[in-house]
Formats: structure tokens, sequence, C-alpha cells
């Protein structure tokens, strides 16, 4: 099978489509059909990136904390487009590090600090990178965990003008506390053999998540971030009202403070 570069509008947004159909309707001419098993380059084995449930695409992604395989993947037709980073070999160990990592533009791309998602993202690809095995899990569609974008800088508002804090601002919007599904991330674990983890977060819900979808979660690994002035209330909700292990927050001095996991 010869490599082929499918191109086609993203009408995803806005309109209730999705892509897929768009690649789906031209690829006749190129010897590719829906369901068909299509393959890995190669070097990697040749391994099937298409099933009758799930789709996925592989390629080597070289990045400035290193070497990784990038299984972009989708878990149902018409869902999200999931990213998958895989160091080395994960199966070398019986629970590898795994990072299940929610969708934060604010965070992840520009940086934002009224959040500690892009400090946290950098902290667990680090950890992976350190142990010389383990998968980072990028899932999409769980922006402001899982509202939306929009309904997210909504609440932003809220937090500024009227002091609530993250979880307050959404239900004054009428909007879930948290609506993310975390059945992607055990679709790709079970598709690179992994049933068992050590796992790279604060959340005990999402140790509840993953075992719900059938992965053995070994370990809670705390991926800390030091509170200050821009994300102590953030952190201080997630602490004292999702019941996330983060770093002990101090503001009866006015001065924030944070204690690494041991000193918790």
């Amino acid at each position: 099978m010869r490599s082929v570069l499918l191109e086609a509008p993203d009408r995803e947004q806005g309109h209730g489509g999705t892509p897929l159909p768009d690649v789906l309707g031209g690829v006749d001419r190129e010897g590719i059909h829906a369901g068909e098993a299509l393959t890995a380059p190669p070097d990697h084995g040749g391994a099937t990136v298409h099933d009758d449930r799930h789709e996925f695409a592989e390629s080597r992604l070289t990045t400035r904390h290193g070497e990784f395989r990038a299984i972009a993947f989708r878990e149902y037709e018409g869902g999200p487009e999931h990213l998958a980073l895989v160091h080395g070999d994960p199966t070398d160990v019986e629970a590898p590090l795994v990072r299940m990592h929610s969708e934060c533009l604010t965070g992840d791309v520009f940086g934002a600090r009224r959040c500690e998602c892009g400090a946290q993202l950098s902290i667990a690809i680090e950890a992976v990178v350190n142990a010389g095995r383990g998968v980072i899990v990028y899932l999409r569609g769980h922006e402001g965990r899982g509202i939306g974008l929009i309904a997210k800088i909504r609440t932003h508002v809220l937090q500024d003008e009227d002091g609530l804090d993250t979880i307050d601002s959404a239900l004054a919007l009428g909007l879930p506390v948290d609506v993310r599904d975390f059945g992607a991330a055990a679709v790709v674990l079970r598709h690179l053999g992994i049933d068992r983890v050590r796992l790279l977060s604060n959340s005990p819900a999402k140790v509840e998540a993953l075992t719900g979808h059938g992965i053995v979660v070994a370990e809670l690994v705390p991926v800390l971030e030091p509170a200050d002035e821009h994300n102590v209330r953030y952190l201080t909700a997630k602490r004292d009202r999702l019941g996330h292990v983060l770093p002990q927050v101090d503001t009866a001095d006015g001065a924030p403070r944070s204690h690494t996991a041991t000193g918790y």
C-alpha cells in the first residue's frame, strides 16, 4: 500500500458535521475505502491503524523533549481526534507512566497562568522522558472540563468580576462542573497493549474513570505545580471542592505557599 495525503475542509466546528465524510468521499480513486485496514510506515512494523470501531494513524514525532511515536486516533466516527505521544516501549514495564491530559487551549498553547494545565503537561512529558518510557494521552473535546471554549471564557468573566471560583462560575451559568469522558484514553492504551498504569495526575476521579474503563491504576503520581497569585484560587477550589491532591495553599497572610507532595 502506498502513502496517500488526504486533505479535506474541517467542518467540525459550528456545523455539527465532521471532516471524515469529506475525506471518505474522495478516496475511491486512491484505492482506500471506509473500514479498510490501513498500515503504518514500514519502520513501525505495519501495525493496523484502523479497525471496525476505532481509527488510528501513526508517525514519528521529534520534539524539544525527545522522540515519540505520535498516534492520532478517534474513538468513534464523528468524535474528536485525540493524540497519544508514546516514548520508548511502555510495555517493557508492568505499569508505565501515563498522563491523561485534558485539552486546555489557553493553558497548553498560550501559557495562561490562571490554571496549571500547561505546566502540568510539561512536567508530565519530562517525567515520561526521564523514565525512558510512557504515554501522554492528549484528549480533545475536554476544554473547560468538557463545557467548551466559549463557555470557559464566560466563566473567566465571572471569576474576574464577581470573584467566583472555577466551580461556582460554571454553575452560575447553568453548566455542569465536569462532563469529561476518559474512555478514549482506555481505547488507545489497549491499542498499545497497556492494561496497568502509573497515572500522572492529581485527581482521584481520573483513577475511578480509567478503572471504570478496564485499566488498572497501580499508583497515582502527583503532578504538582507551585501555587502563585495567579492560580491560587483555582488550585484551592480543585483541592477543597474536587478532592485533588495539590500543593498546600495558605492565603491567611495574603502570601500563597506551596509544598512538595511529601509535605502536603
